[in-house]
C-alpha cells in the first residue's frame, strides 16, 4: 500500500530542529518524516514553506525563526561572500565543535553500534578564521568587468569577493593582485557556456612555515595574452611569490586543472613544513589545505600507534607521504601504498629531501600490494590507513583481519564510513580502544577522527 506523505509541497508548517546534516541545514520532523531546512538549527522553532517532497525525505525554506538558538550568528549578505562555501557560518564556533562532536557519536552508535566507545572532545582550533593554504578560485565576467570568487550553492554563477575569511592572508591578497593585474592587462575570463575566453580559474598555494607562494593560472588556451607583462607585475606585486605555473585545460568540463602543466617563472615547487618535516608541493600535489590541524591530527596518529622503534609499520593510502614520514621518525621500518602514482613519485621525493632511508613506496592498490607484502614477509606490527571519504576497500579491510598487525590506526574524513569500517574490524577481531574528532575545517560540515584498533586477546 502506497504510503500518504504527512507533508505536501508548498504547505507552511511549525516545526522545532532536532538536528543538522552534514551541509548544515536544520532536521525537522512530522510524524518521523525528515524535512531538511537550510540555516535551522537545532532547537530552534520557526515556521518554514515545503518546497519539494521525495518518498523519505523533503525540502523547506525557512520563514520565519519563532526561537532561536544561542549558537546562531547573525550574518549580513556583504560578510556571506566572505565565507564562500561555508556551510556553518551561520553557527558560533564552539557550536559547531558541539555539533560535530555528536554527529560522530551518534554515527558511530547508530552505524557502527559502538555505543559504550571512549569518544574524545573534539579538538578545535584556537583561532578557527584564515587557515586555508590553498584557493582555486573560478573567473568569469559580469557587466563587462572580470570577476573571481566562488560558484553559489548548487549554481555556476560566480559571487566575486575581495576576500574569504577561511583563507590565509597572503591567498587573499595574491588572488585579489593576480585578479587586478589580468584585468588591466584586458585577458579575457572563461565563458562557460560559449567555451570561449581565456582564464579559467586562479590558483594560490602558500607555505605557511617557510613563507613561498605559488601561483597557478588556469587556461582554455595553450597561450597567455601578454604573458611577459603579467609576470613582470606578478612578480614585482608579490615580492613572496616563488613559482608561477601554467596549466592549460581546454575541455568542456567542471575539473578546475588539465593534464598540461608548464612552468613560467621560477620553481616547480614550493616548500613548507608540517612539525619538523619538509615537504615539495607543486601544482597538482595532494597537501592538506590546513597545516595547524594536520599537525594535531598526525600527532593524534603517532600517539595511537605508540611506536618504541622496533615496529614495521603499512601505511595505506599514503598519498605523498605525509602520516608516513611523520611515522618514520619513530618506526623501524615504514611501507606506504598509493593508488595515483604521481604521489608516490612525490613520497619518493619528501623522503630524500628529508632523509628519511627507512621508508619504502609503492603504487598501487593497497587491497592487492598489502597482500604481495605480507606474502613476501613484511608483515605489519601497526597498519595505518587514510583513506579517501568512501571508507576502506572492502577488500584491504579483509586483508587486515586476516593479515592481524597488532594495531590498527584509522584517520578518517567521513564518520559514517569510519562507523561501517569499524563494525567490519570489530566483527573480524578488534576492538576500537578510543576516537579522537579533530576539526579540520572550521566552519565547513567536515569533521576528521583518529581512531585506535588493538587485536582482541592479544
Amino acid at each position: 500500500m502506497k504510503r500518504t506523505l504527512p507533508v505536501e509541497k508548498n504547505t507552511y508548517i511549525d516545526v522545532i530542529f532536532e538536528d543538522l546534516t552534514h551541509e548544515g541545514a536544520g532536521v525537522a520532523k512530522i510524524e518521523g518524516y525528515p524535512i531538511f531546512v537550510p540555516n535551522g538549527l537545532p532547537g530552534e522553532k520557526a515556521l518554514i514553506k515545503v518546497i519539494k517532497v521525495n518518498k523519505g525525505y523533503g525540502f523547506g525554506r525557512l520563514i520565519e525563526l519563532y526561537e532561536k538558538s544561542p549558537y546562531r550568528v547573525e550574518i549580513s549578505k556583504e560578510e556571506l561572500h566572505k565565507y564562500g562555501g561555508c556551510q556553518l557560518e551561520h553557527i558560533r564556533y564552539d557550536g559547531q565543535l558541539k555539533y560535530k562532536e555528536n554527529q560522530v557519536r551518534q554515527v558511530l552508535a547508530r552505524i557502527g553500534k559502538l555505543e559504550d566507545l571512549v569518544i574524545h572532545p573534539i579538538l578545535g582550533m584556537d583561532n578557527p578564521w584564515h587557515y586555508r593554504n590553498k584557493a582555486q578560485v573560478p573567473v568569469g565576467e559580469k557587466d563587462g568587468q572580470l570577476i573571481a570568487g566562488f560558484f553559489k550553492p548548487r549554481s555556476h554563477e560566480i559571487v566575486d569577493t575581495d576576500e574569504s575569511l577561511i583563507q590565509i592572508p597572503e591567498i587573499n591578497e595574491a588572488v585579489q593582485i593576480v585578479k587586478e593585474i589580468c584585468a588591466k592587462l584586458g585577458i579575457r575570463p572563461y565563458d562557460e557556456g560559449a567555451h570561449k575566453g581565456v582564464l579559467r580559474h586562479i590558483m594560490a598555494r602558500y607555505g605557511q612555515q617557510t613563507g613561498e607562494l605559488m601561483i597557478v593560472l588556469v587556461t582554455r588556451t595553450p597561450d597567455i595574452p601578454h604573458q611577459e607583462q603579467l609576470m613582470e607585475e606578478i612578480i614585482t606585486r608579490l615580492p613572496k611569490v616563488k613559482s608561477i605555473i601554467h596549466n592549460i585545460n581546454s575541455k568542456r568540463t567542471n575539473v578546475i586543472l588539465g593534464e598540461h602543466t608548464k612552468v613560467l617563472w621560477g620553481n616547480e615547487v614550493i616548500y613548507d613544513y608540517i612539525g619538523n618535516v619538509r615537504f615539495a608541493i607543486s601544482a597538482l600535489s595532494f597537501y592538506q589545505v590546513n597545516p595547524i590541524q594536520t599537525k594535531v591530527l598526525y600527532d593524534k596518529a603517532l600517539e595511537y600507534a605508540a611506536l618504541t622503534g622496533t615496529e614495521s609499520v603499512i601505511d595505506a593510502y599514503c598519498g605523498i607521504g605525509t602520516i608516513s614520514l611523520f611515522l618514520a621518525q619513530k618506526a623501524r621500518k615504514v611501507f606506504g601504498v598509493e593508488l595515483v602514482p604521481e604521489a608516490i613519485e612525490d613520497a619518493k621525493k619528501n623522503a630524500k629531501l628529508n632523509g628519511i632511508t627507512n621508508a619504502v613506496f609503492e603504487s598501487g592498490a593497497a587491497e592487492i600490494v598489502i597482500p604481495k607484502w605480507y606474502e613476501a614477509g613484511n608483515k605489519a606490527d601497526v597498519l595505518v590507513v587514510d583513506p579517501p571519504r568512501k571508507g576502506c576497500d572492502e577488500a584491504l579491510l579483509q586483508t587486515i583481519i586476516k593479515m592481524k598487525p597488532k594495531k590498527v590506526v584509522y584517520v578518517s574524513c567521513n564518520p559514517a564510513t569510519l562507523a561501517r569500517d569499524l563494525r567490519i574490524l570489530e566483527d573480524g577481531g578488534y576492538r576500537t580502544v578510543e576516537v579522537q574528532p579533530v576539526d579540520m575545517f572550521p566552519h565547513t560540515g567536515h569533521v576528521e577522527c583518529v581512531s585506535q584498533l588493538v587485536l582482541k586477546n592479544d
